[in-house]
């Protein structure tokens, strides 16, 4: 049981780490302004606009850091501090999520590969975390079970393996913004070397 245990806090600590890491670069880069004056959402549409790409939309999403691209309905969705953000981490981060529909667009091979694992990731994300805790015996059923709490980390491990998949999909998204950054002379020099640190 306690190597189980150990099992999952590999998995865990890892992520906990990023998000902390990520959270607070993005905190760091918010309290720089953007020479532009551009607010997240009208760097995400000049983005588009200078693409040629017309049926994309960008709206605003509730939560924090929740940007994402839904290839669904072709939308990019910044969250409330990137969508009215005139500053580095809003700048940044909606040419990230302008990156991943010109993913879309262009049918970038890792992206199609993601977007076709959705479903399967959604599924054991939502039931993990509830199998790993009922395998530990949390919910008073006879001291957890070594067979359940074995599911929970398969779960949680075919999340951790999507996230995997996911790296090249969002080092290529980051690297098509990074260069249109560059070449739109949207961001000074100071702008455009506090860029890839906000999104790393």
């Amino acid at each position: 049981m306690m190597g189980l245990i150990l099992i999952s806090m590999v998995f865990l600590i890892p992520g906990m780490v990023v998000q902390g890491r990520l959270k607070s670069r993005f905190e760091e880069y918010s309290k720089v302004p953007a020479s532009s004056g551009l607010s997240g959402k009208e760097v995400a549409g000049k983005m588009l606009k200078d693409n040629g790409i017309y049926d994309v939309q960008v709206v605003s999403v509730d939560g924090f850091l929740s940007d994402h691209y839904n290839p669904m309905n072709k939308t990019v969705n910044l969250s409330p501090d990137v969508y009215a953000g005139r500053n580095v981490s809003a700048t940044a981060v909606a040419a990230h999520e302008y990156g991943h529909a010109v993913q879309h667009i262009t049918a970038y091979s890792m992206l199609m590969l993601r977007s076709r694992l959705v479903p399967i990731v959604q599924i054991s994300t939502t039931l993990s975390q509830w199998v790993i805790l009922a395998g530990l015996g949390i919910f008073g059923f006879g001291g957890g079970s070594q067979t359940v709490l074995l599911i929970g980390i398969v779960l949680f491990a075919i999340s951790t393996l999507f996230s995997i998949i996911t790296l090249p999909v969002e080092f290529d998204a980051s690297g098509r913004a990074l260069k249109w950054l560059e070449n739109s002379g949207l961001t000074n020099q100071v702008e455009h070397d506090k860029a890839p640190n906000a999104l790393k």
